[in-house]
């Protein structure tokens, strides 16, 4: 397939993300503990010269003109026409700096009046002018008109396309540019990557990268740099390996980029590796370095290593920096400290998109939903334009505390704002009414999609029949969801389960058998829990531990309080057919409870005990773990594979809504 015709395919494409939930590997630690001690040394240390630098940003050194004094608008027979155009140049990027749009379209006027419009320079700045407002069809029109087009002039089209996330058009334009033999340089190359990176196609993005080869500019550290950004968010982070590891010359980009490529597909070994290699070479790394690296420690929960971090940003005054600050909020939403998160939010002084939508998450995530509601209108208090996460993260808020009416509202103004519901914000609308018992009024929803249902979807609404009993609408979503094909593992579980918890075993073993047909395994319940800067994990009856024997010992004594305290274990959980017994012993040592064990043996009393698992806490385990904290008198955290729940004196922050 040609080249042009290649990058032409690129038009109108969605990028799909999903979340993954996974227990940190053991082999984190080592790496950990040598990137703490480089972290320790660099706070400690004073300022020096060798000391990571904000870079400063241009924009900031705002540039005023004496209006006062004479100049070539005001007496333009005193000037050139080399200077009266120069000197309208430095207008236009004196209101580009400053974002003056008002200002900015006055001048326009005046230069299409005065007859200066024709001149390459100026059409330049006025394309750049347009799209650091953020209105990048008037850059196009401004290109449009443009009567001779330079390779800067083309480079400014398809940056500000690239730049305003019109990656389709920005693609268009550049295969334009070669076809009218405008040879690309180390500006417009770069955007043409982060079109491609845009539309998460990395086959473009080759295409790309093959033209570059061929007009040797694949060494150029820009060029260089802006490939290994769209390989790694494309999710082909061998490709961008191969680029960094033969480049001459690295700079923070291109470092940054790898360590947000191996973030980005849970290598977070190798990102924390790159992280401390880079700090070795004395890098000046930036906020997307920080908040790349700040991210791994949020999806390996190492907390003590992300505060590390946390605090290399305060020495080298990238706290401030809204990228780093909705790291953090993850960061610390992700370990269960949602204080800490708010906080974070309320010191940035500058909140974009990402840091509202971070702690809107935050709050919903972890029960706090009339929180989540206010933040978003303190959000819309602030201009703040709602985007397609903003308003999932309200349906999730809604549909964890049952607020049916809130959640129908939230979707139906998704609309006023412009925005389509996707198969997303359609599967936690119908999670929300399943789970409060509408079943029907969740089908109704299902079956009014604009779109066919996803397996996202009719998972909700088996959810939501599983936890009402409901097995006749379960099995009517089973053979839906046969349907569509192959279901991912977690699904066909869940079928399994659903089929085994109304007693049809034979089903159930059809649904294992599909799963063991499509050469999946189905994932291992882990429970983990960090102390010291060491994460210790735990699976059900695990005896590996190296404290095994006390930790059995404490869940012994604590079982004898818990029962005397009024607790019965709940065997209908064990979906396995076997006798009363062993289903006691099975559900006895699940992975969390091992975990809280070991807390309670190696944490201090005044320390909250946090857990994080990788599935979801099952009933009996939601209820034991409420008898543990009002036995044991501490504050037990504990985040499954959906919401964190906080148990504290017998009582567990989702009110046993989950």
């Amino acid at each position: 397939m040609s080249f042009s015709r290649q990058i032409s395919i690129g038009r109108n494409c969605k990028i799909r993300s999903r979340m993954i939930h996974q227990a940190p590997q053991r082999t984190l630690e080592t790496s950990k503990a040598s990137l703490s001690r480089i972290i320790k040394k660099l706070v400690i240390e004073p300022e020096s010269d060798r000391a990571i630098k904000p870079q400063q940003n241009p924009f900031n050194q705002s540039s005023s003109f004496n209006h006062n004094s004479k100049h070539p608008l005001s007496s333009p027979s005193q000037f050139s026409f080399e200077e009266k155009y120069r000197y309208i140049c430095d207008l236009l990027l004196s209101q580009t700096r400053t974002r003056s749009l008002l200002n900015g379209l006055r001048l326009h006027a005046h230069i299409i009046k005065s007859g200066f419009h024709g001149i390459p320079l100026i059409f330049h700045n006025l394309i750049n002018f347009y799209s650091k407002n953020q209105l990048p069809l008037l850059s196009l029109k401004v290109f449009q008109e443009s009567q001779e087009k330079s390779a800067t002039t083309w480079s400014s089209v398809i940056s500000s396309l690239a730049q305003n996330e019109l990656p389709g058009l920005a693609i268009e334009y550049f295969r334009k540019m070669l076809i009218n033999n405008i040879r690309p340089d180390d500006h417009i190359l770069p955007s043409a990557f982060k079109a491609s990176a845009i539309l998460g196609r990395s086959d473009i993005g080759k295409s790309v990268h093959g033209f570059v080869i061929k007009i040797a500019f694949d060494f150029d550290v820009f060029v260089a740099s802006s490939m290994i950004d769209m390989y790694s968010k494309c999710g082909e982070i061998s490709d961008a390996r191969k680029v960094f590891d033969q480049m001459p010359e690295r700079n923070v980009v291109s470092w940054s980029g790898m360590i947000y490529g191996y973030a980005q597909i849970g290598e977070n070994e190798e990102a924390l590796r790159l992280f401390k290699e880079a700090l070795l070479q004395e890098l000046d790394v930036n906020d997307f370095t920080f908040s790349s690296v700040i991210r791994v420690c949020g999806n390996s929960t190492s907390l003590e290593l992300g505060r590390q971090i946390h605090g290399l940003c305060l020495k080298t005054s990238y706290d401030s920096s809204s990228f780093v600050g909705s790291s953090l909020i993850s960061l610390y939403s992700s370990c269960g400290v949602i204080e800490e998160a708010s906080r974070v939010f309320d010191e940035v002084p500058i909140k974009n998109l990402g840091m509202w939508n971070a702690i809107l998450i935050a709050c919903a995530r972890h029960a706090r939903t009339e929180e989540a509601l206010g933040w978003f209108e303190k959000m819309k208090n602030a201009a703040m334009r709602p985007n397609y996460i903003t308003f999932l993260s309200l349906l999730y808020a809604c549909s964890h505390a049952g607020l049916i009416d809130k959640g129908q509202q939230y979707f139906e103004l998704m609309k006023e704002y412009g925005i389509e519901p996707g198969a997303q914000h359609y599967a936690t609308l119908v999670d929300l009414l399943g789970r409060a018992g509408k079943l029907q009024k969740a089908l109704e929803v299902i079956k009014g999609m604009p779109t066919e249902p996803t397996e996202s979807v009719w998972g909700a609404f088996l959810t939501g029949c599983r936890l009402h009993g409901d097995t006749e609408l379960a099995a009517y979503a089973a053979d839906k969801l046969f349907e569509l094909g192959t279901v991912s593992s977690g699904m066909s579980v869940m079928l399994s389960n659903a089929y085994a918890a109304a007693g049809r075993y034979e089903d159930a073993a059809k649904a294992r058998k599909m799963l063991r047909d499509q050469g999946v395994k189905k994932e291992t319940g882990l429970s983990w829990i960090e102390e010291s800067n060491k994460v210790h994990t735990f699976a059900a009856g695990d005896r590996s531990h190296e404290k095994i024997r006390e930790i059995y010992q404490k869940l012994e004594e604590l079982e004898e309080d818990m029962v005397r305290a009024g607790y019965v274990a709940d065997t209908s959980f064990v979906l396995q057919k076997v006798d009363g017994e062993e289903k006691r012993q099975t559900i006895r040592y699940h992975s969390e409870r091992l975990a809280i064990a070991y807390g309670l043996i190696a944490i201090p009393n005044d320390r909250p005990i946090r857990v994080m698992k990788n599935l979801r806490v099952c009933g009996d385990c939601h209820t034991a773990i409420k008898f543990m904290s009002q036995c044991c008198r501490r504050v037990i955290i504990l985040r499954d594979n959906n919401r964190f729940h906080r148990f504290e004196d017998g009582k567990c922050s989702c009110g046993d809504y989950w």
